[in-house]
């Protein structure tokens, strides 16, 4: 059996909460073009949850700081708690589908249950209907959670055929005794892993000090000096407009067509991650602008994948990574150009490859210290690839998938998600530091059509081949 402890990263999710601020709640709305099949829909949830057994068990937590957390089997799981059947309120829009999705979002789970909540929303004035889903962190990401996905949807109305799938395995028990086993199993495990990582690095630091003995100071500073800049404390926000922090989410959408958008990127001789935060930043400024200031850059917390091709689908394979991007620069394309030199410098940052154990060393602080981090960031922004087809779920086919993804404390949220043709993007805003959340979103429509134009106007050779992309797995 896999070992049931959380990640240090996903305790760190868990450590965070203890801030009602900082709760690591994920919540997608999923737009059919009619309500999918009931007993079809709740039958494949039913084998998805069997495949991807931590979705039927609950987290225990650790007996002390040095163990974190573990799944345990909950004897209770109860498929028709999780996933809910309900009519959309009048006068049936989208409108009243994000409002459901919002009230969700800021609702603390029940931590003596798996940590999710599916709601099939019915009735939608255009014969439409919406999933709502509402997932911890710890339970998967954004790649996680498309290729969870993969367990539930069909690539036609018709369905899919799929063996049937046996019994979970049974997880660890929850009595005092083995607890206590536990936790000693556990602290032994991580000894082992610790000194089985240091005998293998020997024999490359000994390669690398015969090669280059006076290289070996230098590379040690930069790796010392990495490792600063990733968990140096953040003392100041450099927005001068959203400042404020409240106990409340705003939710808001906006579509973008994905081709130009990737078009434009190729502008800047950069990936689609660079034209997305290049539409975020230029939004932002402008809605600085609205208040009647400028700022010339705003920091980024930016999810990072650590994802291999070898991981479990599920779980958490991302490291936050903070850092400043440009936002005043009226030129998209100089904005895509800077945004891209400073994201590839922190792609190759070397403490990206030692999350594991910074976070586990951030777990052992007081939460107020981990939060101050947190709180003085402008935004959280990150871009997920989805389904490069169109997919059906239980006879209905996918027309959105709109992801929200919490503050951690920051002002605000923005998450991309392509799908096919287009990019669902969602905007999750603290009610403290953006009080007028309809004037940021049209300041983000605004940006994002001027990199739209860009892109449809770009010469042919430049833009991304009319075929739909290659689906990414991690």
């Amino acid at each position: 059996m896999a070992d049931p402890h959380l990640s240090e990263p996903d305790s760190f999710t868990l450590h965070l909460e203890r801030d009602p601020l900082l709760r690591s709640t994920i919540v997608a709305v999923a737009v059919f073009d009619r309500p999918p099949d009931w007993d079809r829909f709740a039958e494949s949830l039913e084998r998805a949850t069997r495949l991807e057994s931590n979705f039927r068990r609950r987290l225990v937590p650790g007996p002390n700081p040095f163990v974190p957390a573990r799944w345990v089997d909950d004897p209770a799981f109860d498929l028709s708690w999780h996933l809910r059947r309900v009519a959309v309120p009048s006068p049936g829009t989208l409108d009243e589908v994000v409002e459901f999705a919002r009230v969700a979002g800021t609702t603390a789970f029940d931590p003596v249950r798996p940590r999710w909540e599916f709601t099939l929303m019915e009735g939608m004035a255009d014969g439409r209907a919406a999933l709502v889903m509402k997932v911890h962190h710890a339970l998967t990401d954004g790649i996680g959670g498309i290729q969870i996905a993969g367990h539930v949807v069909d690539l036609d109305r018709e369905g899919t055929t799929r063996l049937p799938v046996p019994p979970p395995p049974p997880g660890p028990s929850d009595e005092p005794v083995e607890r206590v086993v536990d936790a000693a199993r556990y602290r032994l495990g991580r000894s082992v892993d610790i000194a089985t990582g240091v005998v293998r690095q020997v024999p490359e630091a000994l390669r690398t000090v015969a090669r280059r003995p006076l290289g070996v100071p230098e590379e040690l500073g930069r790796a010392v000096m990495s490792v600063v800049r990733f968990v140096r404390p953040v003392t100041n926000t450099l927005s001068p407009v959203m400042q404020e922090r409240r106990l409340g989410w705003r939710y808001q959408e906006l579509q973008v067509p994905l081709a130009p958008l990737k078009a434009a990127a190729k502008l800047a001789d950069g990936r689609m991650n660079d034209a997305f935060l290049a539409g975020v930043g230029g939004g932002f400024a402008r809605y600085h602008r609205r208040h009647g200031t400028t700022v010339p850059s705003l920091r980024v917390t930016m999810p990072i994948s650590t994802r291999t091709e070898d991981d479990p689908a599920g779980g958490n394979r991302v490291t936050l990574v903070r850092f400043e991007i440009p936002v005043d620069e009226q030129n998209a394309v100089s904005r895509m150009l800077a945004i891209h030199h400073t994201t590839s410098e922190w792609r190759g940052e070397p403490a990206v490859g030692w999350a594991e154990g910074i976070a586990g060393a951030l777990n052992l602080l007081p939460t107020s210290v981990s939060a101050g981090m947190l709180k003085h960031v402008d935004l959280v922004a990150s871009n997920v690839p989805g389904f490069d087809m169109p997919v059906y779920v239980a006879g209905a086919r996918l027309e959105r998938f709109i992801p929200f993804g919490p503050t951690l404390g920051t002002a605000a949220n923005v998450v991309l998600m392509s799908y096919v043709d287009h990019c669902d993007i969602g905007l999750t805003t603290d009610i403290g530091a953006v009080e007028d959340p309809e004037v940021l979103r049209e300041c983000l429509v605004e940006s994002f059509e001027e990199l739209v134009r860009l892109g449809t106007a770009a010469p042919q050779e430049r833009r991304t081949a009319p075929n739909r992309p290659k689906r990414r797995s991690g």
